[in-house]
């Protein structure tokens, strides 16, 4: 959702509702369905993918669009009056990228996605005005490049520190409904908003035509699960770590959170034990646990000739370490992920051996698309040796399989390099510049 546009673009509606709730922060919001007009359900319409797959409907985007206003106006008639029925998701298992394991994927109908989306801006114009500095996923201009860089600095500005990495188990799984909604009333009373997302919450999961109604978690595939999941988190880590954690601690800390994925850091080691020892506790009273193996305790000071060598650890797809900057100095550099890197890899393998019969401008077209699309997300400063060894080793990958499209013409490194020079593999490239993130607002 980075690059979201203001609220002042969209609807003045939503603009009085994020003023309010600014001047108000304690107050639960009472009239909110109000902004949940045509206009609002047409620019929520326009937001909405149109390529992805059906739901239990089986209704399309482009069928939805032939009587588009007919069809917006009798969704809205039906939020407004009570009589919208949220259809349970479709789930459907895809391959994990380079294993055996499945991931559940839940699509929910078309409409429901864009009144989903519509509920979602209003309660974003009250929310936006609460969550932290610390949370970047799922939010307006914010991304997880945003949450690296705030974490590079702040590990620089403490010297490095001690770090507590926090992973919850099943967490979109396991979100409490009646936690959800006790937390949510404190900030919105309207009752339209409050029945819609609780039929999402109690709308239930269809699968191979059979129907489950789970009593916690996020809605599977839902349009609003992420603004759900921030506002439950929000409460349950960000604000507790803000208002009750940090006033009590000798130190320094900071915390870095996206969507689930969080770390902490303190100056002081003494500070991070404590938190450790006390945090399970505060995500058990909100019907949540930590993994016990990967929730941990490390020690990233800044690196001394005489002291222990710092650990590294993981965060958003980046192993974080210390190494040396261009001048010398001592530095938090990141390298891509030894799991991601294997991950990415093994789905460039699977994709040249599907596809490799396929004529040679068409496999240079869709390689260089898929490594422009790694670049995109892995091209940051200090990360060019692993973009330029994926791409080595796409390399190899795909003369490897070039090789098996026939048993009599083999593909000889010679000939291979005849083709890549003239069906060239995009160069790595730094998309994510430090120092210009460092330099936006």
């Amino acid at each position: 959702m980075a690059g979201t546009p203001g609220l002042e673009t969209i609807s003045p509606k939503l603009q009085r509702i994020a003023e309010r709730a600014r001047a108000m922060p304690q107050t639960a919001l009472t009239t909110l369905a109000h902004a949940i007009d045509l206009d609002l359900l047409e620019e929520a319409y326009r937001r909405t993918r149109k390529d992805g797959a059906v739901g239990v409907d089986g209704q399309t985007a482009e069928a939805y669009a032939e009587h588009l206003e007919a069809n917006l106006r009798a969704l809205l008639e039906r939020a407004k009056s009570g009589t919208y029925r949220a259809p349970p998701v479709r789930r459907v298992h895809i391959p994990k990228a380079g294993g055996p394991k499945t991931r559940p994927i839940g699509i929910p109908s078309f409409e429901d996605k864009v009144l989903q989306r519509a509920v979602a801006m209003v309660l974003e114009a009250v929310y936006e005005q609460d969550f932290r500095d610390c949370s970047y996923g799922f939010r307006p201009r914010r991304s997880a490049h945003r949450a690296l860089q705030a974490l590079r600095e702040g590990l620089m500005d403490l010297g490095g520190g001690f770090v507590l990495e926090l992973d919850i188990e099943r967490f979109f799984d396991a979100l409490d409904h009646q936690k959800l909604r006790e937390i949510l009333r404190q900030r919105v009373r309207d009752g339209v908003l409050l029945r819609l997302i609780g039929k999402w919450l109690e709308a239930g999961v269809l699968e191979e035509g059979s129907l489950v109604r789970p009593e916690t978690g996020a809605p599977q595939g839902g349009v609003i699960s992420p603004l759900l999941a921030n506002v439950f988190l929000d409460t349950v880590r960000d604000a507790w770590f803000e208002d009750v954690v940090r006033p009590r601690l000798r130190g320094r800390a900071l915390l870095v959170r996206y969507a689930d994925d969080a770390v902490m850091v303190f100056s002081s080691e003494e500070d991070a034990r404590r938190v450790w020892k006390v945090i399970a506790k505060r995500f058990e009273k909100f019907g949540l646990s930590l993994h016990p193996e990967k929730t941990r305790l490390l020690r990233f000071e800044r690196p001394s000739p005489r002291g222990p060598r710092p650990e590294t650890f993981d965060f958003l797809g980046f192993t974080h370490y210390w190494g040396r900057s261009r001048r010398g100095k001592p530095a938090v550099l990141r390298k891509t992920a030894r799991d991601r890197f294997t991950r990415s890899l093994r789905a460039i393998t699977q994709w040249c051996r599907r596809q490799r019969h396929l004529p040679l401008v068409e496999q240079h077209r869709e390689l260089g698309r898929k490594l422009r699309g790694h670049y995109a997300y892995y091209g940051i400063t200090g990360n060019l040796p692993a973009l330029s060894r994926f791409r080595h080793e796409a390399q190899r990958v795909w003369k490897q399989w070039l090789n098996r499209r026939s048993q009599r013409a083999r593909m000889t490194w010679e000939r291979f390099w005849r083709v890549s020079a003239r069906y060239p593999l995009p160069p790595p490239r730094v998309v994510h510049s430090v120092y210009r993130l460092a330099a936006k607002p």
